[in-house]
């Protein structure tokens, strides 16, 4: 061990009478609380997009491929099935998964009632996590070998409002040209994602369903969802898949398709930052306070140690090694705290929001190693740094006027 190491070790005051003593608890209590208000706000923030990003994308894919002449959202240009974009789209670098969809829209008519419905067809291959994770009753539709599914899952939403219930056989209207075509689905199961403009008018089911109701043949649909490995790499990854694609056809990410929504995700980004700017600034008044008095307390041992042929930069370095401890230990109690109460919020779900506004019902949370690392690495460099200039105080003290003092 050096010396300026041992002499740091000593320096925590144990006297009761000392000022220096309830400053450093109240420096180590104010970067525990600091850094773990940077922790969770971070972790609530990342897990609060988290979720919004993944149910958009549950509703809609990451990338969309449409007919470049497609016309109204609900009246779809059919593409092919079968063209050899498919193939090209499926091995391209970054691509998950692509599936097939339609959207046809219509309205549910009961006795006393009429709901305005965006019928979603998927096929088989759809990747159906989304929905099952957000089941509220009832179970996922099948796809029949020999012909179009019935079956059907409608939201909580549209089920309250037109008095639906698991099992109910509901009558549906969709319009063709000048007419209409009617159709009987039975309601298999009832999610709920929370997703007001969504849950509002979206019915899922069979895909065979919407190319009967367009008089389509098999190998066509409204487009192909494609799903990415990484969604911090969705550009890039469309970028490739839109090189593929012939002159007919178009992508759009789903960055694209909800420019609002995203856009409001990335402005809380900004709400980060201000969160940790003044977290970061209590943890650093309450460390170079507590170094400050501890300088002013030693002044004597500063003395006597220059006395005694230590250098202004060896002592500078026995205060920052006893202020880095009192970081460290104050960095760890904040995490420690921060990994527990979010660890009770995703076990328990202590806190809850209104879903009407937040669109989930409880606060997620995201605890990820990387935040904690981040966040305690640059608490105690920021704080380490800060500890520069009061430590420059110690050239000032002359050993000659502190030992005579005393």
């Amino acid at each position: 061990m050096n010396f300026e190491r041992f002499i740091a070790r000593r320096f925590l005051p144990r006297d009761r009478n000392s000022y220096s003593g309830p400053l450093v608890s109240i420096a180590t209590y104010s970067i525990a609380l600091g850094v773990m208000v940077m922790v969770l706000a971070v972790s609530i923030l990342r897990g609060f997009q988290g979720e919004i990003r993944q149910k958009v994308v549950g509703f809609g894919s990451h990338l969309v491929v449409t007919s470049y002449a497609m016309g109204n959202t609900y009246e779809e240009t059919p593409i092919g099935t079968d063209r050899p974009e498919v193939e090209r789209i499926r091995q391209t670098p970054g691509v998950r998964h692509i599936s097939f969809y339609a959207n046809k829209g219509g309205m549910i008519k009961t006795e006393d009632q009429i709901h305005g419905i965006i019928l979603k067809g998927v096929d088989s291959g759809y990747d159906s996590t989304f929905f099952a994770s957000n089941m509220v009753e009832g179970r996922l539709f099948t796809f029949p070998d020999e012909k179009a599914g019935n079956e059907i899952i409608v939201s909580q939403t549209i089920a309250n409002k037109l008095g639906i219930a698991l099992g109910d056989k509901v009558r549906t209207y969709f319009w063709q040209g000048e007419s209409y075509r009617a159709r009987a689905f039975e309601v298999c199961g009832i999610y709920n994602t929370d997703l007001a403009d969504f849950d509002e008018h979206y019915i899922v089911g069979d895909l065979r369903q919407v190319q009967r109701l367009n008089e389509w043949d098999s190998t066509l649909a409204g487009g192909y969802e494609v799903l990415v490995d990484d969604f911090r790499h969705l550009d890039e990854v469309g970028n490739s898949v839109l090189a593929q694609l012939g002159y007919d056809l178009t992508m759009n990410t789903i960055v694209e398709q909800n420019p609002a929504l995203f856009a409001w995700l990335d402005l809380l980004d900004s709400n980060i930052v201000l969160i940790i700017i003044i977290m970061m600034m209590v943890c650093t008044v309450a460390i170079v306070s507590a170094l400050l008095i501890m300088i002013f307390e030693k002044t004597s041992t500063i003395g006597i140690l220059k006395a005694l042929g230590s250098t202004n930069g060896s002592i500078r370095r026995i205060f920052l090694y006893k202020s880095a401890a009192i970081i460290a230990k104050g960095i760890l109690l904040g995490d420690a705290v921060a990994w527990l109460l979010g660890w009770l919020q995703q076990r328990l779900h202590l806190l809850h929001l209104d879903s009407a506004n937040y669109m989930m019902e409880n606060v997620p949370v995201e605890l990820n190693p990387t935040t904690f690392v981040a966040i305690s690495v640059g608490s105690l460099a920021v704080c380490l740094l800060a500890l520069l200039l009061p430590t420059a105080y110690i050239s000032h003290i002359e050993p000659a006027k502190t030992i005579k003092f005393d």
